[in-house]
């Protein structure tokens, strides 16, 4: 038997900008996790369980276009292995769906991880997000990329589309505290509402998407030097231009006020938005405050991190 896991991770800033060459920062979040373990089986085949989806099928009965079958086909296919051994797989994961926190890429990494170390081939970080990345396509059609690079590297990351992984160096540590909306939010939808958006009006967006980018540039200098009380006019300033993309809601909206009104720094959106979490930069010995001022103001959950 063999189990790997990855974690979730959580974008500070340059979501959708991200999707047109800006740069984005991403953080793994460790305290949720997606779990895949391979282990023989008595039965000929490759058979998949998934509860949290209510999945229990053989992988041949699966669809190319679905994600579990598409990561383990994706990993035979990488290690040349035309008849995999009797084999089961079964996947758990505690990311919630659809919420900003990469769980389909944190899965894909898991199961990828799993079964190419249970073959007898443990892959290498970039061929893991690599293969992610495919699986990807999928769930969000356009993807960005950084989910499964933040997670396949389990590292805070500098993301821009195409170009070498930067690995952000936080000299002094913390705290964000996530807010899940609870109203579920694919991440595909919103990417193409804001492709038609941009194709309306290319100039104009172009020039939101460049205000995000030197955002994200900021905050990234700020994390380095240390400056972390600059992050939270950035995220204020972050979330404005994302409000402009038509990416926020009125659920996102009610969770940042309520975290500014029990005291943190700075709050956004993150992730695809139209729901899903927000993040909320707190000093650490305020979190638990502002996680029961979110629960309060209607989140789901709220995750204490610390970055760095």
């Amino acid at each position: 038997m063999t189990s790997a896991s990855a974690p979730g991770k959580i974008i500070l800033f340059g979501e959708h900008a991200v999707v047109y060459g800006r740069p984005a920062l991403a953080v793994p979040v460790t305290e949720v996790q997606a779990t895949a373990r391979v282990e023989e089986a008595s039965r000929p085949g490759v058979w998949v369980e998934a509860p949290d989806i209510s999945l229990a099928a053989d992988l041949a009965s699966l669809p190319a276009d679905q994600p579990l079958a598409a990561a383990i086909r994706g990993v035979l296919t990488a290690l040349d292995v035309a008849s995999p051994p009797p084999l089961k797989v079964f996947i758990s994961s505690t990311i919630p769906v659809a919420s900003g926190l990469g769980s389909g890429a944190a899965v894909s990494v898991a199961l990828i991880r799993a079964l190419s170390a249970f073959l007898g081939q443990p892959l290498p970080d970039g061929r893991v997000s690599a293969l992610a990345y495919e699986v990807e396509k999928l769930h969000h059609g356009t993807p960005s990329g950084i989910d499964n690079t933040v997670i396949a590297h389990a590292l805070p990351v500098y993301f821009v589309r195409g170009e070498p992984i930067e690995v952000l160096s936080v000299k002094v540590p913390f705290t964000i505290v996530i807010g899940d909306t609870g109203v579920a939010a694919p991440t595909r939808e919103a990417v193409g509402d804001v492709r038609r958006l941009w194709e309306t009006d290319k100039p104009r967006w172009e020039a939101v998407f460049d205000r995000i980018g030197e955002v994200a540039r900021r905050a990234r200098q700020a994390i380095e030097s240390g400056s972390v009380s600059d992050l939270g006019s950035l995220m204020a300033e972050n979330q404005s231009l994302l409000e402009q993309l038509t990416v926020s809601s009125p659920e996102l909206e009610r969770l940042i006020s309520a975290g500014y009104r029990s005291g943190a720094n700075g709050a956004k959106l993150s992730g695809g938005g139209r729901g899903g979490n927000m993040i909320a930069l707190v000093e650490k010995g305020n979190a638990p405050a502002v996680a029961e001022a979110l629960r309060g103001a209607g989140a789901r959950r709220a995750i204490v991190t610390q970055v760095g």
